[in-house]
């Protein structure tokens, strides 16, 4: 009677710690969503000035739209790249050329929510990346590359215009925090 009471606990716990994980998954997607629609509305309001930040109290602001017609993605890039920025939308990675500026502009997001789609381009697919106050640009995919971590050689400056994606790698790992990079590089297209 006493083992059966166990085994029913541990039942109960196990599924309680299921229903946990589940849940935090699901509120991640939630999270990145209901944000990347708040920020449409910023952008739709956009003026001379820029967009404004998309809800009260936000340390962010979408400085581009970034879109791939081909794989059906359209999301908007956020102005700095860092921790809590990155749960809401990709994040441009300050030091590397401004969005839609010549040079090579980074931009960087979660492999399981915004840059999910990476997985699925191919040589030759375009970009299209609107900065903030600018007219849309496209760019052709050109190669794509895995390196480490601290191989910052992919956020070198580049005398022509060019459009580089990064994320954590590979794709369906199931610890975050990987020491390898997904790195897809995009031409401009003239």
């Amino acid at each position: 009677m006493k083992s059966g009471r166990a085994a029913a606990a541990l039942a109960m716990a196990l599924a309680g710690f299921g229903t946990y994980e589940v849940a935090s998954a699901a509120w991640i997607h939630a999270k990145g969503w209901l944000a990347q629609e708040l920020i449409a509305v910023a952008w739709d309001r956009a003026s001379d000035a820029g967009a404004p930040r998309p809800w009260p109290g936000a340390d962010l602001k979408p400085i581009a739209r970034l879109t791939v017609p081909s794989r059906h993605v359209s999301v908007f890039v956020l102005d700095e790249a860092h921790g809590r920025t990155l749960a809401f939308g990709p994040a441009h990675l300050g030091g590397t050329a401004n969005p839609g500026a010549p040079g090579n502009s980074v931009i960087v997001a979660h492999r399981d929510t915004h840059f999910a789609f990476l997985r699925d381009l191919a040589v030759d697919d375009e970009i299209e990346l609107e900065p903030a106050r600018g007219r849309r640009q496209r760019y052709r995919v050109r190669a794509f590359s895995v390196v480490d971590k601290h191989d910052l050689e992919v956020a070198e400056p580049s005398a022509s215009p060019r459009l580089t994606l990064v994320t954590c790698y590979p794709f369906d790992a199931l610890m975050p925090g990987t020491p390898l990079r997904y790195v897809v590089v995009a031409d401009r297209v003239a």
